[in-house]
């Protein structure tokens, strides 16, 4: 029987490398992935049985607090069974046919944004910021035409390959070792 792990993001999201770190260290290896896009739909999904156990995001050392994460832990009974930190990359895609002078906005977690807050005042500083529920549905919504073309987003190194976009700038956030805290609840 396969582990049913819920995660808060989509295909390539940080969440589903959390994920993959859990299992990987715990040495499971029958699980399966449920992209559930958000907190609430993680733990809405635990509660409702739905997954056996949720991953997701309460702190990056450079973010702050995940607030999406509190409101929703604050709804729902859980446990937790593992707290563990990850080094997390923020990267710069567009459409392969985008030049980085035609870029009038940059997309992503809120989150993300706030780590990668000093790159972008120095880099675009009059670049419109735009926030998005998750860093990899970012990328797979401009890779869909659901954002304009003339955007960037800032989502997992991952996402290029994935959704078939051009990888602009690596590493763009602000500190060199950035850790985010997740939970494997149950």
């Amino acid at each position: 029987m396969s582990l049913k792990i819920g995660v808060s993001g989509n295909r390539g999201s940080f969440s589903e490398e959390a994920a993959n770190h859990y299992c990987r260290e715990g040495k499971i290896k029958k699980f399966e992935i449920i992209y559930l896009e958000n907190v609430t739909n993680v733990l809405k999904s635990l509660d409702e049985n739905k997954i056996d156990k949720g991953v997701f995001p309460i702190e990056n050392s450079n973010g702050g607090i995940v607030y999406e994460a509190v409101e929703a832990m604050s709804r729902y009974k859980f446990k937790i069974e593992k707290i563990f930190e990850i080094d997390i990359k923020m990267n710069l895609l567009i459409k392969r046919d985008t030049k980085a002078g035609e870029i009038k906005q940059i997309v992503s977690h809120p989150q993300a944004l706030k780590q990668c807050r000093m790159y972008l005042q120095r880099k675009w500083g009059n670049t419109e910021l735009k926030e998005a529920s998750d860093t990899a549905g970012a990328a797979r919504d401009l890779s869909q035409g659901k954002i304009s073309s003339d955007s960037a987003v800032i989502s997992p190194k991952i996402c290029a390959e994935l959704y078939d976009l051009y990888l602009l700038e690596e590493g763009v956030q602000d500190l060199k070792f950035n850790f985010t805290t997740f939970i494997t609840a149950t």
